[in-house]
């Protein structure tokens, strides 16, 4: 058993090592670019990344234990609408403590391990990565700075921004300028007449609606 798990973390090192070696085969053109933008593109290519990780990774535990969910959710909201209101409240709490909680647990425990996959692991790769390629000494040695930027203070002692700081204030920009390109693509595309078909042309006369 030992020896196996000595193999699994063999590979597992010699892949991540793999991957560090494409990373400075990437980096290594775009020098010219200075520190900050090389780090900002890191953290550009780790949204891209766990983005595309949220297509590919889903398992199928989880898709059951989602429709699972949403089952047993319905069911409940349908109970809330009943007509006699104390006997809905009664239905809904018994839907709560047979079945929907249990299914909310392990649909959220589900999806926080997939998460976990799929956001937290290539983020704290890339973290330490960061570290290692831009550390002090190897910044001075690169761009002549051991920083990423540097800016005076009142004191006269100046504000450094290490290059994790500015991986992280980069992720949050460009998650943030993610999410507002979505929406307003969304309104527009929602807006826009062009983007729907008329029902005329959607479903024939005398023919059905197929869903998938």
């Amino acid at each position: 058993m030992d020896s196996l798990l000595d193999t699994i973390w063999e590979k597992i090192a010699a892949g991540f090592i793999a991957v560090a070696d494409g990373f400075d085969a990437l980096l290594a053109p775009i020098h010219f670019l200075g520190p900050a933008m090389m780090v900002f593109l890191l953290a550009l290519l780790t949204v891209l990344i766990t983005k595309s990780l949220n297509r590919i990774i889903i398992t199928k535990r989880y898709v059951r234990l989602e429709k699972k969910y949403k089952h047993w959710y319905n069911l409940r909201q349908t109970a809330l609408t009943c007509e006699d209101r104390e006997k809905g409240k009664v239905l809904a709490k018994n839907i709560d403590q047979a079945e929907l909680n249990r299914a909310y647990y392990d649909y959220f425990f589900e999806g926080l391990l997939l998460g976990f996959a799929r956001k937290i692991i290539p983020i704290l790769f890339i973290v330490a990565y960061i570290n290692e390629y831009f550390q002090p000494e190897r910044l001075i040695e690169r761009f002549g700075q051991s920083y990423i930027f540097k800016f005076g203070s009142s004191s006269g002692e100046p504000v450094v921004i290490g290059s994790i700081v500015w991986y992280l204030l980069s992720l949050l920009i460009v998650y943030l300028v993610w999410y507002v390109v979505k929406k307003s693509y969304a309104r527009f595309k929602k807006a826009d007449p062009l983007t729907t078909e008329p029902a005329s042309e959607q479903t024939q006369p005398g023919q059905a609606g197929i869903e998938y």
